[in-house]
């Protein structure tokens, strides 16, 4: 098996350097808001955002004014688009079932779905207004029964961004702020004087936002490390280069520090792709960004097997993979860590990021061996319970309780359980006394 790297992209010590460096920034603004709230809050939105109105909150009246601002049209694609996650998500919920069951007679166990009770949506501003994070936080937060919704995203311009704001509200936010950055996401997690703490943090975000999350995990829920986008393309000769090209540059321009890679069994699509690349980035305007993401995070790499191939897109997790082969449903069947999937040349990663009903809060950095994106059940904990309703079974697992308990060496455990035998069994066993 050969794999080989036409391109490589920063080498991993120098990406844990910038790691570094934001780790101790994020950890001494959370515990500034920790200590000052409010007033660390609007010193950090003055600084980031230039923003510092009487009030964080936006009120019913600010909301509609925001509104009024979207267009006709503008507003008839988000209502597409929020139908279009609603009618995913729901399917999703009506997936999962409470459940009780009697395992022996007498013994009923079972458990409830019971959503999380307040959670924060944290919405990217930044170089691009991301209005579609906004269906899948607070929408999908929404459908799951939360009760608390909190959404937050930075301001634009001196201003809410009318198009968040819009899809905040429809997707059934109840409390909106103009904050963006860690210093949203840190009051929402730590609460301040005006800002009610929430139990779970959710959305994507820059490096300092993902960050603040690694940090604030315990102490609320999160949804997944959600980093830099990334995307990776598993191409073999069914697609041209321009397809390949495309796909890569077209979420290279996240940000300086997105990840592309290219995964191919055919050298000349690699080198093509290469080229192809270049000439894109003189005709794309927002090569700025992709051109620096591209060279400091763009990889090539050459494979010889359609197996060394999947070996590889296993190994990196990325957290986008578009498959354009002529055997995508084998790399379905066979791909475990990846954020999403995007089958076939007909499909691509925007239509996740934006309309097509799947969730674009996807992991990163390796993180999609061990979870999923978000979804509805994120929003939701699965609570066990269990009852003994007949004296028999009280004596009969009790016995066996007393036992398991006693061969540990736990004998309060034990007497918890021989209690029971003895008032429900008629038995007289001794205190420590295996039943």
């Amino acid at each position: 098996m050969t794999i080989e790297y036409l391109k490589r992209g920063k080498p991993e010590s120098e990406r844990s350097e910038d790691d570094a460096k934001v780790r101790a920034i994020v950890e001494a603004t959370l515990k500034d808001i920790e200590t000052r709230g409010d007033a660390a809050v609007r010193d950090l939105s003055e600084k980031f955002d230039g923003f510092s109105p009487p009030s964080f909150r936006l009120t019913a009246s600010e909301i509609e004014a925001a509104m009024q601002k979207v267009s006709a049209r503008d507003m008839a694609d988000i209502d597409f688009a929020q139908t279009q996650i609603r009618r995913f998500a729901e399917a999703q919920k009506a997936s999962l079932h409470d459940i009780e069951v009697e395992t022996i007679p007498g013994v009923i166990l079972g458990h409830r779905n019971i959503p999380v009770q307040s959670v924060g949506c944290y919405v990217p501003g930044g170089k691009f207004p991301m209005v579609a994070s906004a269906h899948m936080s607070v929408l999908t937060a929404a459908v799951a029964g939360v009760p608390r919704i909190v959404a937050s995203a930075p301001p634009q311009k001196g201003e809410p961004h009318p198009a968040i704001v819009a899809a905040m509200h429809k997707a059934g936010a109840h409390e909106i702020y103009v904050l963006g950055g860690m210093q949203a996401v840190g009051a929402m997690a730590l609460g301040t004087e005006t800002i009610q703490p929430v139990d779970m943090l959710v959305g994507p975000g820059n490096a300092f936002v993902a960050e603040a999350k690694r940090q604030l995990f315990g102490r609320v829920g999160i949804d997944l490390f959600a980093g830099p986008t990334e995307t990776m393309v598993i191409a073999d000769t069914t697609v041209d280069a321009e397809m390949c090209a495309t796909d890569l540059l077209g979420q290279a321009e996240h940000g300086y520090n997105s990840p592309a890679v290219l995964v191919t069994n055919s050298r000349r699509l690699a080198q093509e792709t290469l080229a192809e690349i270049e000439r894109l980035l003189s005709l794309l305007p927002t090569a700025e960004t992709a051109r620096v993401s591209w060279r400091d995070y763009g990889e090539v790499i050459v494979c010889d097997t359609y197996k060394a191939m999947l070996d590889v897109a296993n190994d990196l997790a990325s957290e986008h993979v578009q498959v354009m082969t002529d055997r995508d449903d084998w790399f379905l069947r066979n791909m475990h860590s990846y954020g999403a999937l995007f089958l076939g040349p007909r499909t691509n990663v925007a239509n996740g990021d934006k309309v097509i009903g799947t969730n674009h809060t996807l992991p990163t950095k390796k993180a999609g061996r061990y979870t999923g994106g978000l979804w509805v059940g994120k929003f939701i904990k699965t609570h066990s319970y269990q009852k003994v309703v007949t004296d028999a079974a009280a004596a009969d697992i009790g016995a066996y309780c007393s036992r398991l308990c006693l061969l540990e060496g736990f004998v309060g455990h034990a007497e918890q359980a021989n209690i029971r035998v003895r008032r429900y069994g008629g038995r007289n066993i001794g205190y420590g006394q295996p039943a």
